[in-house]
């Protein structure tokens, strides 16, 4: 059946994504950072030129990290640090997510948040404490900090249930959607009757909003694919190929997820000072996607302090 919870975003269309953390993305960087330099850089994040710039270009959502390999997240997050032990802690003191979303409201833009399905693969002490595996050492950065194929880590999932509950809860109905990553073996960590598994995931992750919408990212797919029955909205990375899009519905076993597509702007993720397309083409391709009942997400560079460069700001400004 199909989920009322895309509807809103279905009729958005488009959104803009972030990777706003300590280093590039999907890399071991970022671990240099003390825990005061990390809250140094939260601290200076300015949400409401933010606030101005998306409404500049009519975007009606943003999904941004929460944390990813380093170990630093946006957030506080009490579970965490008991799990962990590491002090000072590398969650920062202030919660951005939380005035992010208080400063988007009043304009209509909604918050979807991003979390790796794993531990901070950078972080030892942390992989160690949350029982996480280090998966295939050497292969930075897909498979460096995985799961090793056959490697149910039960213990770990629990935790990490734990924490996101944490998070979910105390952000409530302000946070509309979740974009899981990693998810790459989902046969060997999550297709179980018993839990931990996808449903116990997605009940942590709903914890404080029942209307939130999920995705498990697989990896990139080519077509895009459903990866879950207990997903709302398909993940859809895309790196090079700009596929076709089926319809408004990408099924699995008879569930639906609505079709979502996320790419770059840049020359890479978070990377990049101008566009790689012209306007055209991404003009002409989000309205594709979106005729056929799609909706697609633009990642695009951040600063650190928080605003996107000008020149993605003039493009996203051509869609809007």
């Amino acid at each position: 059946m199909a989920n009322t919870r895309t509807d809103w975003f279905y009729q958005a269309h488009w959104g803009v994504m972030v990777h706003y953390l300590g280093a590039a993305p999907s890399s071991p960087g970022g671990v240099e950072l003390t825990a005061e330099m990390w809250n140094v850089q939260i601290d200076a994040f300015d949400v409401q030129g933010l606030v101005q710039q998306l409404r500049s270009i009519n975007t009606r959502y943003f999904l941004i990290t929460i944390g990813q390999n380093s170990g630093h997240y946006c957030s506080p997050n009490e579970t965490y640090d008991q799990m962990v032990g590491i002090q000072p802690s590398k969650c920062s003191r202030r919660d951005l997510i939380a005035d992010l979303y208080e400063a988007f409201e009043p304009h209509g833009i909604r918050l979807l948040v991003y979390l790796p399905s794993g531990a901070p693969a950078a972080d030892p002490v942390a992989v160690e404490k949350l029982k996480w595996s280090w998966g295939y050492l050497g292969e930075w950065p897909r498979a460096h900090g995985g799961p090793t194929r056959g490697e149910r880590l039960a213990e770990f999932q629990r935790h990490w249930e734990v924490v996101i509950r944490e998070w979910s809860l105390r952000w409530g109905n302000h946070v509309h959607g979740w974009w899981i990553d990693g998810c790459y073996f989902a046969d060997d960590m999550y297709r179980f009757d018993d839990e931990p598994n996808f449903a116990s995931f997605a009940s942590a992750l709903r914890a404080g909003n029942p209307d939130a919408m999920i995705a498990f990212n697989p990896g990139v797919r080519v077509p895009i694919i459903c990866h879950s029955e207990y997903e709302d909205y398909t993940a859809g990375e895309i790196s090079e190929a700009l596929p076709t899009c089926p319809g408004r519905w990408v099924e699995r076993n008879g569930h639906r997820a609505q079709y979502h597509l996320l790419s770059y702007l840049g020359t890479t993720w978070g990377g990049g000072d101008t566009p790689r397309f012209p306007d055209e083409l991404v003009v002409g391709y989000t309205h594709y996607i979106n005729r056929q009942g799609g909706v697609v997400t633009w990642e695009v560079p951040i600063q650190k302090n928080g605003l996107i460069p000008q020149p993605f700001v003039d493009q996203l400004g051509v869609l809007g």
